[in-house]
């Protein structure tokens, strides 16, 4: 009898220990986005919509740059020359996902690529799941979005951050 009760309790304290040392490793939560700020002005789009356009001509990229405002209202959009149309519609959705839900479209294609139960963001209306989206962060708050288009997914996002770096 009391070696079942100590093989029990060793069973006991070795489950304990999994579990503790499971719960220790896994992730925290990722911090809520900023909340929303004024719109950006046009003066501050202008300046991201420069960065984004040299970083984009530097590397021989034609792209769509769309800037929305905290409203998800068109403040600037630029197709450059030899540009394909469709990428209009795109950089326009990138950046509606990123203003919309706080977060770089980035985000959402990393998900997807989880896959599974992952899926389901497929039916996340206006979750754009292409990197090229970045939400404009000014003073703490979303005050703004880019969206680019044309080149691949990792290039636009590239872009993006040159638009967003450039108010910095």
């Amino acid at each position: 009898m009391n070696t079942r009760y100590l093989m029990v309790c060793c069973a006991a304290v070795v489950l304990v220990l999994v579990a503790s040392t499971v719960i220790a490793q896994a992730p925290s939560p990722p911090p809520p986005p900023p909340p929303y700020g004024a719109p950006i002005s046009l003066d501050m789009a202008r300046r991201c919509m420069a960065g984004a356009e040299a970083e984009a001509k530097k590397n021989n990229w034609n792209v769509v740059i769309t800037v929305l405002d905290s409203g998800g209202h068109a403040v600037l959009m630029q197709r450059m020359d030899g540009t394909q149309f469709g990428s209009i519609d795109v950089a326009n959705d990138k950046a509606y996902s990123a203003i919309a839900f706080r977060r770089p479209t980035k985000v959402f294609e990393d998900i997807l690529a989880q896959g599974s139960a992952a899926l389901r963001l497929l039916r996340l209306t206006g979750a754009t799941p292409i990197e090229g989206g970045l939400p404009i962060v000014h003073g703490g708050r979303v005050i703004g979005a880019v969206g680019v288009s044309g080149v691949t997914s990792q290039q636009d996002g590239q872009i993006a951050q040159a638009c967003v770096s450039a108010l910095q």
